[in-house]
């Protein structure tokens, strides 16, 4: 929920209990204003405390020099936000408090990055530059636990000791991020891999290749094109990033085959869902009565949202964004879109719920989910979320003409 949201919200609730007071006896009225004062009250309370200690910590990202104290400010907001999702189970307030402190942190390892590189005797980036994420964190969906999916893209004109600069940069910055907390992408999509630096000219000659399927591995450029497409500028120059961004927008609509690619693999990403429409779970092994959350549910709501979006050219990265806006032009009906986000809270607040039982050491893995240790309601709920994005998926089909 945003700040231009939130009275709308307060209002609607206040209409609510209002409409509810007239139906209740004097003292069962007086009981319930009693209640309400007192637990939002506390709630209040709460909330500001959480806002205090997270200001101060923020404040001290932009003053601070050292990395590991960078690292224990990362982790003290990391336990902030944790806290407080378990109060709220707040999806879209995890995200955006998650994204903008992390935002601070990568643009403060960015400047010690680069003094770093003047006391070594490199001197100053030797052309603009902007640091581009990606993933959850291109969407602005970022959680409790995070890696790094960042990209570097740096202006043309300096030929070949900018390309040495930033390599030696990104060698530098990837390391710093990791000290500071944030993991290295087991995928390798970071700067320090050259597939994830260079000029915006060399930038433009890869995107050309990959959408006219120059190179050999088809299935590994259709994703990084996947990835490419919730990029967001976090740090550096603006204008360049948004120049990449940008292009990176146009050669998606401009080639349609490509897109088309990307909806056949987003409608056949499967689901956890058993040809009867009940919910799958392993038979055997490891995570027998378990099924993957992230690949079996989460992701095909995300990838399958992501390809109408680009598919009608909707700029916005984020998921429940893209739901809004293709509902606001007509892509989705009310009733869809509702679902939709719908079954975007319930997955995600189920993937962070799992992430916090690793955090304490309860589980060791952040990604099987058991249904059958959930109440049956909630079963109920994440069964019709899966079916929502299976209807989803047969929308997209049939829309893009996929045999």
């Amino acid at each position: 929920m945003n700040e231009e949201s939130f009275p709308s919200v307060i209002h609607s609730a206040m209409e609510m209990v209002l409409r509810f007071l007239p139906l209740l006896e004097r003292d069962e009225s007086e009981r319930l204003l009693r209640f309400l004062s007192d637990d939002i009250g506390g709630d209040i309370a709460g909330i500001r405390e959480f806002s205090g200690r997270e200001l101060e910590l923020r404040r001290r990202v932009a003053e601070e020099t050292s990395f590991a104290v960078l690292k224990e400010i990362h982790d003290a907001l990391n336990e902030l936000e944790l806290e407080r999702f378990l109060k709220t189970l707040s999806v879209p307030t995890l995200h955006r408090n998650c994204t903008d402190y992390r935002d601070l942190l990568a643009g403060r390892v960015v400047d010690l990055a680069g003094a770093e590189m003047e006391r070594l005797g490199r001197g100053f980036p030797p052309v603009p530059f902007a640091l581009i994420s990606m993933g959850s964190d291109g969407r602005e969906e970022q959680t409790l636990i995070t890696d790094q999916d960042y990209l570097i893209v740096y202006a043309d004109g300096g030929g070949d000791e900018a390309d040495t600069y930033f390599r030696d940069f990104s060698d530098l910055l990837v390391e710093k991020l990791a000290e500071v907390g944030f993991k290295k992408c087991t995928g390798d999509i970071m700067p320090t891999n050259p597939t994830w630096r260079g000029s915006l000219s060399q930038w433009k000659r890869r995107l050309l290749a990959i959408v006219r399927y120059e190179f050999a591995d088809y299935a590994k450029n259709l994703m990084d094109l996947i990835v490419l497409s919730d990029a967001r500028h976090v740090a550096g120059d603006q204008g360049l990033a948004d120049q990449l961004i940008g292009t990176i927008r146009a050669f998606e609509q401009d080639y349609f085959q490509v897109l088309w690619g990307m909806a056949k693999a987003a409608t056949e990403m499967k689901l956890a869902l058993s040809f009867l429409k009940r919910l799958w779970t392993e038979g055997s092994g490891e995570h027998k009565g378990e099924f993957n959350l992230k690949l079996l549910a989460w992701a095909p709501l995300v990838m399958n949202v992501r390809i109408l979006a680009i598919n009608q050219a909707i700029p916005a990265t984020g998921t429940l964004q893209r739901i809004d806006l293709l509902e606001k032009e007509k892509s989705l009906s009310h009733a869809m879109a509702v679902g939709l986000k719908d079954a975007y809270h319930i997955l995600t607040r189920h993937r962070i719920l799992l992430q916090i039982k690793v955090i304490k050491g309860i589980e060791k893995d952040s990604y099987h989910l058991n249904p059958y240790q959930l109440p049956a309601e909630e079963r109920e709920r994440i069964r019709q979320a899966l079916l929502r994005i299976e209807e989803l998926q047969k929308t997209i089909h049939v829309n893009f003409s996929i045999m």
